[in-house]
């Protein structure tokens, strides 16, 4: 039922190994329950002076047994799976020091030389995310120093820098993002241009997939450029038709896994960062923020 897989690859001087956890284990959606399910990744990549990229994603799943025996048999995953999200969970905080909301159905990590950072997606009201990270964040002493209500954005002045945190409500879910940019200099492929945004795509999935985003379609090969977010040199190798530079705005970005449904969903980036876009397994869009 659990399988493990661990690589190590050499690219241009820089150590990466990847470990995932392929098949589905268990952890909590909102209430523990045997049918959960959870599959997640994490990368480390590792070079000279010191360089270290670390990157993590995972997504939970819920199924609902068909009968008492399939209801019987998922027990014992479901044990083995609370342990897993809970392993992932711990990691993060020790990875990046910030803390993942309740909850989370979608989750990324990111701890770069450029930027720490956190997404993730909740059933819970945006007003319960932000009670929150505000609980969460207060503890450590940061300070609320800009506040933008209608929006929810927040920034938290640190002993490590300013933290924005950005907050929306989508659908039936709440998107939280919440960032440490720092002051490394990244490859500069890794960059958008000044007062755009980018975003670099790439497919972990088995399939062929298709992204658009803003009337632009992309086409991914199974497997193309799914170790861009281990580090800003994997970013850099990636071919320009897998970039997308726009200004600061929403846009609707649909994916499709070949032999899947098409799902549709908004995403808002800013001036001056950079996104990649990962088409996950099952057809899950798995956002990290990268700069």
């Amino acid at each position: 039922m659990k399988s493990r897989t661990l690589g190590a690859l050499l690219i241009g001087g820089l150590l990466a190994a990847t470990a995932v956890l392929a098949s589905p284990v268990a952890a909590s959606l909102g209430r523990y329950s045997e049918a959960d399910s959870i599959r997640f990744g994490w990368s480390r990549t590792t070079g000279v002076n010191d360089y270290l990229d670390e990157t993590g994603w995972a997504v939970r799943g819920h199924d609902t047994p068909d009968n008492f025996v399939e209801r019987l048999l998922s027990i014992p995953v479901g044990a083995v799976a609370r342990g897993a999200g809970a392993g992932f969970e711990a990691r993060v905080s020790q990875g990046t020091g910030l803390p993942l909301p309740e909850s989370w159905s979608i989750a990324t990590a990111k701890n770069s030389p450029f930027i720490t950072s956190v997404y993730a997606e909740t059933p819970r009201d945006l007003a319960a995310v932000l009670g929150f990270y505000r609980a969460e964040l207060g503890k450590r002493g940061w300070i609320e120093t800009v506040v933008e209500p209608d929006r929810a954005v927040i920034t938290f002045t640190t002993p490590r820098g300013p933290v924005l945190l950005r907050l929306s409500r989508q659908n039936d879910r709440t998107i939280a993002e919440l960032s440490l940019r720092k002051p490394g200099i990244a490859n500069a492929g890794l960059l958008p241009r000044p007062r755009q945004a980018k975003l670099m795509l790439g497919n972990e999935s088995d399939e062929g997939a298709v992204i658009t985003v803003a009337d632009q379609t992309i086409k991914l090969a199974a497997h193309a450029g799914e170790n861009l977010t281990n580090s800003d040199g994997a970013a850099a190798e990636i071919p320009d038709s897998q970039k997308i530079g726009l200004p600061p705005g929403k846009y609707k970005v649909t994916l499709k896994v070949d032999g899947g449904a098409a799902a549709s969903r908004e995403f808002e980036v800013a001036a001056n960062e950079t996104w990649g876009l990962l088409a996950g397994t099952d057809g899950v869009l798995l956002p990290m923020r990268l700069y």
